[in-house]
């Protein structure tokens, strides 16, 4: 009977966070501060990862670039709100979107766990000289000589 209490207090929510590009530079800071918008009312993180960076349909704050945070969470619907006024508030995040995820069992929000691998771009990132940045996984682009 506690297990259907439980599963009644809290609901899985998917969160979409945006950030600027800018934010590749640290994206531990980025990765902390979606953790603590979730974690600092209730929220238990599942799973987060970085999503994609992509060019914005349209500017943000002048960003025409953004980077993208998934966040598979459980947490009580009363919070929720909580959890959209501190990202609508963020100064960092330029937007944020969360929905009911309850079409999701909690090993498919686990599978999209990436945190490892987030660890593992962000270090990457910080040892990367000046300018190699933005090559992406290809590498550089071929010069015609």
């Amino acid at each position: 009977m506690s297990a259907t209490t439980t599963s009644s207090a809290t609901r899985q929510y998917e969160g979409l966070f945006l950030f600027p590009q800018a934010v590749t530079a640290d994206l531990d800071a980025a990765t902390e501060h979606v953790r603590e918008s979730i974690t600092r009312h209730g929220g238990e993180i599942v799973s987060l990862v970085k999503w994609d960076e992509r060019k914005l349909a349209f500017d943000i704050r002048g960003n025409k670039r953004g980077v993208y945070f998934l966040a598979y969470f459980n947490a009580p619907p009363s919070i929720v709100a909580l959890i959209e006024r501190d990202c609508n508030l963020s100064e960092r995040m330029l937007r944020a979107l969360i929905v009911r995820a309850d079409h999701l069992s909690p090993e498919q929000m686990k599978d999209a766990e990436g945190q490892a691998k987030l660890a593992l771009e962000a270090k990457l990132r910080r040892q990367a000289p000046e300018g190699v940045e933005g090559e992406g996984e290809q590498g550089p682009a071929p010069t015609m000589d």
